[in-house]
């Protein structure tokens, strides 16, 4: 690979550390503001009595949580290539397929549970929606105000950090531009990062949280897929390591 700069490496696992911290925290930082007025008022306009409305939360949402699901694909290949740093080739090569084996199957696994329960929920989300008057206070009750412009910030924050860990990368090896794997998934994740800020803006705030549902539902997919290019391109890293190590002399 030629000369490495390990501060600029190590500086890209911990931008993109910071992404994934900040998405999978994204429930804590984003939502559980008092929606209870804005419900008060979708009441009055529906011509519906609630009697006492109670305090209705904003919604956190599922988008920027699962855009985990891709980054955390890109911080382990990041920290792969720092492990490369302290650990000799031999024995990198001897345990990198396992691990990256058994990384894969985990993030298919989870990807495909939360693209499950995403799914089982846009479908009661929309159902609700659709369900006038009632069951469209229903859903407003529960998804209806979605804190966009928190939302918004919060994605800046992100699509900030992943470009940086792709400036990083690039100081620390420009050779890393012929790493197709590595440059297509550095374009998912952006793309993936500006599609969901896309999302949140194209339609009025009460479907927000539908549309962030949807986002949810395309990043599970694209990690299941992320996780097959995982698996599959192990298996010949397993079966040379196999073969080193078959090669060796016995005592």
């Amino acid at each position: 690979m030629g000369e490495l700069r390990k501060p600029f490496l190590l500086l890209a696992l911990l931008a993109i550390g910071l992404v994934v911290g900040v998405e999978l925290g994204a429930s804590l930082l984003v939502g559980g503001g008092d929606a209870g007025g804005a419900l008060a008022t979708s009441a009055r306009d529906l011509d519906v009595d609630l009697g006492e409305v109670g305090r209705v939360s904003e919604p956190s949402g599922r988008g920027t949580g699962q855009l985990a699901l891709i980054d955390v694909v890109a911080l382990w290949t990041t920290g792969l290539f720092c492990l490369s740093l302290v650990v000799p080739d031999r024995i990198q090569g001897r345990v990198q397929g396992v691990a990256t084996l058994v990384f894969a199957i985990l993030l298919i696994l989870a990807s495909l549970v939360l693209l499950v329960v995403t799914f089982v929920e846009l479908t009661v989300m929309v159902s609700l929606f659709l369900a006038v008057p009632f069951g469209t206070l229903a859903y407003l009750a529960l998804w209806g105000f979605f804190p966009v412009g928190e939302a918004s910030l919060l994605l800046g924050l992100v699509l900030l950090l992943k470009l940086v860990w792709a400036g990083l990368l690039l100081l620390a090896q420009p050779r890393f531009l012929q790493n197709k794997g590595l440059v297509l998934l550095a374009l998912t994740t952006l793309l993936c990062t500006v599609l969901l800020e896309f999302l949140h803006r194209l339609a009025p705030v009460v479907v927000v949280s539908i549309l962030d549902d949807v986002g949810a539902l395309i990043f599970a997919v694209v990690a299941v897929v992320w996780g097959l290019v995982l698996l599959i391109g192990s298996i010949p890293a397993i079966v040379k390591a196999v073969r080193v190590t078959a090669a060796l002399p016995t005592r």
